[in-house]
């Protein structure tokens, strides 16, 4: 006998748990200096979201210049924080969603169509900067993009897939709920003569 359920109400917190990593990923992507970095030894170049620094072969000291100098560099940064700062909203949208006894499914799908905005937002970030940045900064020696852009990335692509989730949930409203009685399937009619 096998019991046959989409999901349960106790798996609820998944999307704003997955909602949360994208925020921790966010914030180490918006933090971190290693959007651009040096592929190999000798370390001359390293870039973050706000700055680029370079140095010399035998020099200790970095020697950096803003972003924000750069009309293409204020785009960047604004249009992946204000992506950010929306996930943090749909974050705490989504917790209070799911605190609720009574889940609101239209307020669910609300919640995944600005995550849609968001994973707009971030895409349009993470793709101007590094266009612009080979285009007009000089790069030393070769170089890559490196973890923190990487971080940025993986928090879109979480938020891409949260967007679905909460876009088709309300498909499933009686499932999760547990408003339906669950299915029970029987492989022959030989191990269930009882229901002839």
């Amino acid at each position: 006998m096998v019991v046959c359920g989409l999901a349960c109400w106790r798996c609820r917190w998944l999307l704003p748990l997955l909602l949360g990593l994208a925020i921790i990923m966010g914030i180490i992507a918006l933090a971190g200096r290693g959007w651009l970095e040096s592929e190999s030894g000798p370390y001359v170049q390293q870039a973050s979201l706000w700055e680029s620094c370079t140095r010399g072969e035998e020099d200790l000291n970095w020697s950096c210049e803003s972003l924000m100098d750069y009309g293409w560099g204020r785009a960047a940064a604004a249009t992946y924080l204000v992506g950010f700062v929306i996930l943090v909203i749909c974050f705490a949208l989504a917790v209070i969603a799911f605190s609720i006894e009574i889940l609101r499914f239209n307020f669910v799908r609300g919640i995944g169509g600005l995550l849609f905005v968001v994973a707009a937002f971030q895409i349009i970030g993470l793709v101007i900067y590094p266009v612009k940045f080979t285009e007009e900064i000089p790069l030393t020696g070769d170089n890559m993009f490196s973890w923190a852009y990487g971080f940025g990335w993986a928090s879109t692509v979480v938020v891409i897939g949260c967007a679905f989730f909460f876009c088709c949930l309300p498909n499933w409203e009686d499932e999760v709920l547990g408003n339906i009685k669950p299915t029970y399937y029987y492989s022959s009619p030989e191990r269930a003569p009882y229901l002839n």
